[in-house]
């Protein structure tokens, strides 16, 4: 790895960088900063964790000027919380700089946008949609662009937005640099590409460098109908300080919930159908650790930057592999150990071992605990806790009145019974999780794969940008 010294940035920028704890560059960021430093058009290959926010950031941030009039910079996201976290990093690694990003997204009241647009910001970070609203109301003039961006951008096609995208791409200079990001790199990513860019560079970090080291990774084999209770005994092993639990569907995230708070849990969920005031509510909490369960599907993860989980279970098990890393890749974060912990039915082990090859790693199968071990583990953890606030010295106020209790109860039975108050005993309250199985495998994912290394030769090909879309759209 390399340091930010390195690239010859701004001392501003790096002044940045050292701020937000930034020491060694992540291997995206060694690949594709010097390249856009240099001002070439990037493919990279890369998923939310790997640091990719600051790969496109800062070299956007080093050609944009505070004293410009109109927007310099432009990033494309597929979601509202992505869009949000972008702008917030941006606006971190520009703040010496004095460049600002604004983020713009449907779901908030237009009119605070158009004041917010009014302070001029160096770099937009947007959605498709809300984007070419205030196109189409000439609120977002994009004539001055040096730099695009597009984020996650299998997960924009995946979520109707090509047109969209190919609209705005139109309407953009063609002397622009343009950069796109993107964890798979299906047919339709390539024809973007070809269409689009000049020449790009294809950067890649491999699924064996994302499903990061500091996790382990366990597959827990058992029943449809018994999955429940194996997480909610895994939860009370585990003891996780904070934990996403993914689950396939809307219903199932909202049946785990139901569950699980009935069982005692702090948990709340996060899926498309929420509004945008209660996703920012789940997520403050979730943050602040005042919950300690994110029940989520993998469309609302999408772009979530959360660095402090300890634990994600795979209630259901994922589609595909580039979904299993990006799940898993939520946890092990910045050195920190993380535990990754998936539920595979007998009709799902085909899945696993489709992820398996792909990762090329073997995921450690480990027995369900039975209610015994889980009480065990949860007095160990009881008990632990004790002796920890004895070491810190937290209980001398409490001491005189454990005098008086151990005049009326031998020190043993006392003990007992705190122990007892403190520890979580398994709750088995009847819950209700509908049944719902895994589409079978894709074989044609390995085409896909095969077909990018063709990127680069076909994407240097002496098309303009915005070739083969000549007609503007009517609204502009």
């Amino acid at each position: 790895m390399s340091t930010f010294y390195e690239f010859g940035l701004s001392e501003e920028v790096i002044r940045a960088t050292a701020s937000m704890g930034f020491e060694e560059t992540t291997s995206i960021q060694d690949l594709a900063i010097p390249i856009a430093m240099a001002g070439g058009d990037i493919i990279g290959q890369a998923q939310t964790g790997t640091g990719k926010t600051a790969a496109f950031g800062i070299p956007m941030i080093e050609k944009c000027t505070p004293e410009a009039g109109s927007p310099q910079g432009l990033v494309i996201t597929p979601t509202r919380e992505l869009a949000v976290q972008v702008a917030e990093e941006i606006n971190t690694l520009g703040q010496f700089k004095k460049i600002r990003a604004l983020p713009i997204y449907g779901g908030q009241d237009i009119e605070r946008q158009i004041k917010a647009l009014k302070n001029k910001p160096q770099i937009i970070v947007a959605t498709p949609g809300r984007l070419m609203d205030h196109m189409r109301r000439k609120l977002i003039r994009l004539q001055n662009l040096t730099t695009v961006v597009l984020d996650e951008a299998d997960e924009m096609l995946n979520m109707g937005f090509r047109e969209d995208i190919e609209i705005i791409l139109t309407d953009v200079p063609e002397d622009r640099q343009t950069m796109l990001f993107s964890a798979t790199m299906p047919q339709p990513i390539q024809d973007l590409a070809r269409k689009f860019m000049q020449k790009p560079e294809f950067v890649s970090i491999k699924s064996k460098d994302i499903t990061v080291p500091n996790t382990e990774q366990y597959y827990y084999q058992t029943h449809e109908k018994e999955k429940f209770d194996a997480l909610c005994r895994l939860l009370d092993l585990h003891s996780p300080e904070s934990a996403i639990v993914f689950a396939r569907t809307k219903r199932r995230v909202d049946e785990l919930l139901e569950g699980l708070n009935k069982r005692g849990y702090s948990a709340e969920a996060i899926h498309g159908d929420l509004t945008q005031a209660k996703r920012d509510s789940v997520m403050r909490k979730f943050k602040n650790m005042s919950t300690e369960i994110l029940v989520a599907t993998d469309v609302a993860a999408r772009g979530l930057d959360i660095g402090s989980v300890t634990h994600v279970y795979n209630f259901d098990i994922p589609q595909d592999s580039d979904s299993y890393v990006h799940r898993i890749g939520r946890t092990g974060r910045i050195g920190k150990p993380g535990i990754a912990a998936t539920f595979v039915s007998h009709r799902e082990i085909g899945l696993l071992e489709h992820i398996e090859r792909s990762i090329k790693r073997k995921i450690t199968r480990k027995p369900v605990p039975t209610i015994s071990e889980t009480i065990e583990g949860q007095q160990r953890i009881t008990a632990e806790k004790l002796m920890q606030v004895i070491e810190e010295g937290e209980h001398l106020q409490y001491k005189n009145l454990a005098a008086e209790l151990l005049e009326n109860a031998g020190a043993a039975a006392l003990l007992a019974a705190a122990l007892k108050m403190l520890t979580k005993e398994p709750d088995q309250t009847p819950v209700k999780i509908t049944s719902d199985q895994p589409r079978p495998v894709k074989k044609a994912r390995q085409s896909e794969t095969r077909s990018r290394s063709g990127i680069r030769h076909k994407s240097g090909s002496s098309k303009g940008r915005g070739g083969g879309h000549k007609k503007k759209h009517k609204s502009y």
